[in-house]
């Protein structure tokens, strides 16, 4: 089976080459995105497997059903940039990734949360140059701010549960109220969120 990895980016080859050793496809890594002008280079390839930034429309189905593929699979959880009802008419499947860590996506938006507040980027800066100063770089206690999530998904929950933890007072708007969040977290519409909220996150 040949594979044609779209949008490939070079920290994913080690995993795919490792991983692809008790199968023994043939992958390809085109770094190039997966668009209108693109696709033809998946001519002879079983399967397209693309990224988020790939574009996978009408136009893109048709030619890579031309081309030969008769599998798209996604490296991604979303799939708002495939049109599924042409893939369907095309008899083209698509799989993708059923979900990515909660764990770390919500872990990494406390570090861009963190970063942001304490300026943790400006002061490796500083310190690489020999400069201390604090000037600028002060940020905030978490501990009893209010924390607005907005959504109570897989990642935020994880989210809520790391902000309750920092000591934070976590409010939420959710379509679908969690009962097993709601020990520490008091749902709230979006209208209180925006006006209460120290810091919201969007999940």
């Amino acid at each position: 089976m040949k594979i044609a990895i779209f949008d490939a980016h070079a920290f994913e080859r080690r995993l795919f080459e490792s991983t692809n050793l008790k199968f023994g496809f043939e992958i390809s890594f085109i770094e190039t995105p997966l668009t209108e002008s693109t696709c033809t280079i998946a001519q002879g390839y079983d399967v397209v497997c693309s990224f988020v930034n790939d574009h996978l429309n009408p136009a893109v189905l048709e030619s890579l059903k031309k081309c030969g593929v008769s599998l798209i699979a996604l490296r991604s959880a979303g799939f708002n940039h495939v049109d599924l009802k042409a893939a369907a008419r095309l008899g083209l499947p698509v799989v993708r990734v059923p979900s990515y860590s909660p764990n770390s996506v919500a872990e990494h938006a406390v570090a861009l949360l963190m970063t942001l507040n304490r300026k943790t980027h400006r002061a490796y800066l500083r310190v690489r140059e020999m400069n201390f100063s604090l000037d600028g770089l002060v940020g905030f206690d978490l501990n009893h701010k209010i924390v607005g999530l907005i959504g109570t998904g897989k990642i935020g929950s994880v989210m809520a549960r790391i902000m309750a933890g920092f000591g934070c007072e976590v409010i939420a708007y959710d379509p679908i109220p969690r009962e097993d969040l709601k020990k520490f977290v008091r749902y709230v519409s979006l209208d209180e969120l925006y006006q209460r909220s120290d810091i919201i996150s969007l999940h």
